[in-house]
């Protein structure tokens, strides 16, 4: 009888709740129906880091050998090679993410840069796919934004270098002409094809040298610690999400996390000739083309939205970025970076609206399809949230 009496008492509780909740979502969706697609917007009392979780099927899908040197990221050593990797003739992306820390006995200007040598018996074909390179600088946000954006834009250049065997020449013409000064990024994103096996290495030396050059003098190859993203070669590249079942728009809130660590383990690989484990604690540089299949029920559209769900809990994760490929209800691409009208997004209640999609009264099942990698120095997870809204 007690029991029954509490109960009853709650009732009136569990209304005002109930009301109070569907207030808020009422002054959500019309928040998200005034911003801008790409810009920031303010959800007071809304963001939290548990809304409820998007079952997802994760395959991998065909893909290059991928390489990424961020261990040391900070290289302190004047001239040295920061990674080392052997690859098999066929497709390669190697990600470059290293900065310039020689602050002993002084800080000076330093080169950083790829280069690459022929390790087959006849002349080496290196056909550059995608090219994604930016000057060095402090600013770390805006070249890792930048550096998917030129990378998710960039096409095929019909240019084929030939390497003779035991050459070594730069992967970056480019780079090769930039200086990097103390606690300046490089970085860089490149995907192209070989047809001999080669070995890869990321050097600093001196300003006035051929990167080329002054690899076949350095025999210093910086020990890795596992740290940061990490380095290696991996047979991960690239991963296609599913949504397990189809999102209602009446089943409420709910958010995708990918790159997380835990239901999406960082990817594992191996570092150096020995062959050591290694892992990229963060999938940095990893490709999901993802795909969510929902429907309106009730009538409402989907706000597709993002926040720097790590700002609390990190001293390190005060700000966030990034770049994807979104497609929009014809399949029709576009590249942005986000947020659009500001370099970072920071804390709650501030957010991103990506995009918003409204029911089409054609098809029962509809889709969002967007490409995205995990940006590079910002924080993960990245939560991807799926807020229903009143169109009108």
């Amino acid at each position: 009888m007690l029991r029954r009496f509490i109960a009853l008492l709650a009732i009136p509780f569990l209304f005002q709740q109930a009301s109070v909740a569907q207030e808020n979502l009422s002054a959500i969706s019309k928040t998200l129906r005034a911003a801008k697609e790409g810009e920031t917007v303010i959800l007071k009392d809304f963001l939290k880091p548990d809304f409820k979780k998007i079952a997802f099927k994760q395959t991998v899908t065909p893909g290059p050998q991928f390489l990424i040197s961020d261990d040391p990221e900070y290289i302190r050593i004047p001239e040295a090679i920061a990674m080392q990797e052997q690859v098999a003739p066929g497709a390669v992306r190697l990600y470059v993410y290293n900065v310039n820390g020689v602050k002993e006995p002084t800080q000076i200007p330093r080169k950083i840069n790829a280069v690459i040598k022929n390790l087959g018996k006849e002349d080496m074909h290196l056909r550059m796919l995608k090219f994604s390179s930016q000057a060095p600088s402090t600013n770390y946000f805006k070249i890792g934004k930048q550096g998917l954006e030129d990378y998710f834009k960039s096409e095929e250049v019909n240019m084929v270098k030939v390497i003779k065997p035991g050459q070594v020449v730069p992967i970056d013409d480019q780079m090769e002409k930039q200086i990097a000064k103390y606690d300046e990024l490089v970085h860089g994103i490149y995907e192209f094809v070989v047809d001999q096996p080669a070995l890869i290495s990321v050097v600093q030396t001196s300003p006035e040298q051929n990167t080329a050059e002054a690899f076949s003098k350095i025999d210093t190859i910086i020990p890795f610690s596992h740290v940061n993203a990490g380095r290696g070669i991996f047979p991960v590249s690239n991963y296609k999400i599913v949504s397990a079942d189809t999102l209602d728009t009446k089943q409420g809130v709910q958010q995708l996390i990918i790159a997380d660590g835990e239901d999406d383990p960082w990817i594992t690989g191996t570092i150096g000739a020995d062959k050591q484990p290694a892992k990229n604690a963060g999938n940095y540089g990893v490709l999901y083309d993802t795909n969510i299949k929902w429907k309106s029920t009730d009538g409402k559209g989907l706000a597709l939205i993002t926040w720097n769900s790590r700002s609390a809990d990190n001293q390190w994760c005060g700000g966030m970025g990034l770049t994807m490929e979104v497609y929009d209800a014809q399949g029709k691409k576009s590249v942005n970076q986000y947020p659009s009208n500001q370099l970072v997004t920071r804390a709650a209640p501030e957010a991103i609206l990506i995009k918003i999609y409204k029911p089409d009264p054609s098809k029962e099942i509809q889709e969002i399809n967007f490409t995205y990698s995990p940006p590079g120095a910002s924080c993960l997870p990245t939560p991807m949230i799926l807020v229903p809204i009143d169109l009108k």
